[in-house]
């Protein structure tokens, strides 16, 4: 059955009551606007808690993380709390969403990969890959509501299947039957800035036609509602999922035009300009190696003239539209500031994978993908950028920039989003709680990984998943709250993890991380495993393999046993769509970092 929305007062007449308003936002932190008086409010007991989802955006993006990309309202977030350095993800959207909001290993909870997009069940995935959030899989919103929530939802989901608006189904997975009390944004891995498919709790909506719309604004308004609710005794969750940066990078101009000529240098020196502020502000060991340029992408110098100016308004544009969802947050923060409620809200920002490769070499720029399994591709030629550069970012574009500002994004790490090295899972993660963080504005340096935020969340609000509801058994919870490390740097955290998508692998154990990456029609037994000490190589830049075999045999049975505790089928090809994309040729034969011997 379709939840009913409880009786709160409706977001619409909320953002009329506020008088929202979507004037022409400026380039200044959005927080300086802020009200100068503050609402007293009473004493509440437990906090609200504001988790904020990046899209795509990798662990040297943001200017507290060493970026030149001017996060103003972020970096005040973590001036005010906590930075993580050693954040691990699961490298994708829908997985690293369902371990989010479950605490629970992506595979258990069948969602290995992305979100079934077929309108019927698809009889050859497993368990582990039908991407169908299972009913006994309490969600953090479910376990927030017992515990006197109220929840809401705003942005992207990409946890429902397809076939779940098909005669049988009631909407299952969609974000009202899974624990919220309210929901606006998109069911889908992306969608389009200006002409978005929304979604209101359970019904779609038409597309706006409000002239100057753009969806990050639509949805920071939702949130800054969702806090002006006059329900002073209840506290509230809020799960505010952005786009950006995913593609389509689309943001008003004057956005892009602010970097003017940033990245002329190119992708080559912005990383090494990143690398050095991440080793000056500390995030990272002042003995990390920056590794070479991935194979199979281009060096800046090799470019011609018209690929420099076209490529570096790309990232100009991938810039502006972090730059824009900034100042969204920095709204919401003003709202919790001006209303008395900022001291008692637990605020984490994190990000769902690193830096996105699938524009490949030349990007996308009408269209963001070049794949032939989806229906429509990008075949913009540079010629045809050049003409319509001045339009990238707008309505007529859908652009996804090229795969070595991804490699930027990623920085100091190998590869980026989708792969098992760091690239892929290693994100950004900001905890801000005033009265409750030791050391503000301190570096963390345990690790963590996507699986423990939601415990960590329920342990704050004094609360916890439950063994059963209703009678039914609930899937057990392998995530564990990271709550003491918001005392404590030495505060003891998870110390295995393991890693599996689309075949490749990877598993943690303290401070050592084996990983393999599978060739596709291959045996798995044939695998080229590679073997790092993270404790004296942050970046995963020297492989270890061969001076330690019987450490690498030793992660490898435990990745073994970790993945039949927690996937079935422990290890499985993915479908042939995915396989068809051959995301990881310049993997093969596989290139190795410099190998200790």
């Amino acid at each position: 059955m379709e939840r009913r929305t409880p009786l709160l007062r409706p977001i619409r007449h909320l953002l009329a009551a506020t008088s929202l308003s979507l004037a022409v936002l400026s380039l200044a932190p959005a927080a300086a606007s802020a009200p100068a008086a503050v609402t007293e409010r009473p004493a509440q007991a437990q906090p609200n808690i504001l988790m904020i989802v990046l899209d795509d955006v990798g662990f040297s993006d943001l200017g507290a993380y060493g970026g030149e990309i001017r996060t103003p309202n972020i970096d005040a977030l973590a001036a005010d709390g906590l930075r993580y350095n050693r954040f691990d993800t699961k490298a994708i959207c829908s997985p690293t969403r369902a371990a989010l909001l479950t605490g629970r290993n992506p595979q258990t909870v069948r969602m290995e990969d992305l979100a079934a997009d077929k309108t019927t069940p698809d009889p050859t995935q497993s368990a582990a890959a039908r991407g169908e959030l299972p009913v006994n899989a309490e969600t953090v919103a479910q376990a927030l509501h017992a515990a006197g929530y109220a929840t809401y939802a705003f942005g992207k989901w990409h946890l429902s299947t397809a076939f779940d608006t098909q005669t049988g189904h009631n909407k299952e997975s969609w974000p009202l039957q899974r624990g919220f009390d309210h929901y606006y944004g998109y069911l889908g891995g992306w969608t389009d800035q200006y002409q978005p498919d929304l979604v209101e709790d359970n019904q779609r909506l038409p597309k706006p036609t409000r002239t100057g719309y753009i969806l990050a604004e639509d949805l920071a308004d939702h949130a800054v509602a969702a806090f002006a609710q006059d329900q002073s005794d209840q506290p509230k969750f809020v799960y505010l999922a952005f786009t950006a940066g995913h593609t389509p990078i689309q943001v008003p101009k004057r956005y892009i035009d602010a970097y003017g000529d940033t990245y002329a240098k190119g992708w080559d020196a912005i990383r090494a300009e990143r690398f050095a502020r991440l080793k000056a502000k500390g995030l990272i060991p002042a003995d990390t190696v920056l590794p070479p340029i991935n194979p199979g992408d281009r060096p800046w110098a090799s470019l011609s003239p018209d690929e420099k100016r076209v490529f570096a308004r790309f990232m100009a544009a991938y810039a502006g539209y972090i730059t824009h969802a900034d100042e969204q947050i920095g709204r919401v923060i003003a709202q919790l500031k001006a209303s008395g409620q900022y001291d008692n809200t637990l605020i984490v920002l994190l990000s769902d994978n690193g830096g996105a490769p699938e524009g490949d070499q030349m990007g996308g720029f009408y269209y963001p993908y070049h794949y032939s399994q989806y229906p429509i591709q990008d075949h913009a030629t540079l010629a045809d950028m050049v003409r319509d550069l001045d339009k990238l970012g707008g309505p007529d574009t859908k652009p996804l920039y090229q795969r070595p500002w991804a490699m930027v994004s990623s920085t100091p790490f190998r590869r980026y989003k989708l792969w098992p090295y760091a690239g892929g899972s290693r994100d950004p993660l900001i905890v801000s709680w005033p009265g409750h963080i030791t050391g503000k504005g301190a570096i963390r340096g345990q690790y963590v990984d996507a699986i423990d935020i939601a415990p960590t969340l329920l342990e704050a609000a004094g609360t916890h998943f439950h063994d059963a509801i209703g009678g039914q058994r609930q899937i057990p919870v392998a995530g564990r709250s990271i709550l003491p490390t918001f005392a404590s740097a030495t505060a003891p955290t998870r110390q295995v993890q393991f890693f599996e998508l689309r075949g490749n692998r990877a598993i943690r154990s303290g401070n050592w991380k084996a990983v393999a990456i599978h060739r596709y029609g291959t045996d798995f037994s044939a695998d080229k495993w590679e073997l790092f000490n993270t404790a004296t190589d942050f970046s995963e830049s020297r492989d270890l393999s061969r001076r330690y075999p019987a450490k690498l045999k030793k992660l490898q049975a435990l990745w073994w046993s970790e993945a039949r505790k927690y996937s079935d089928p422990p290890l499985a090809e993915p479908k042939q769509d995915i396989r068809g994309m051959h995301q990881y040729d310049d993997d093969f034969p596989a290139p190795s970092p410099t190998t200790d011997r």
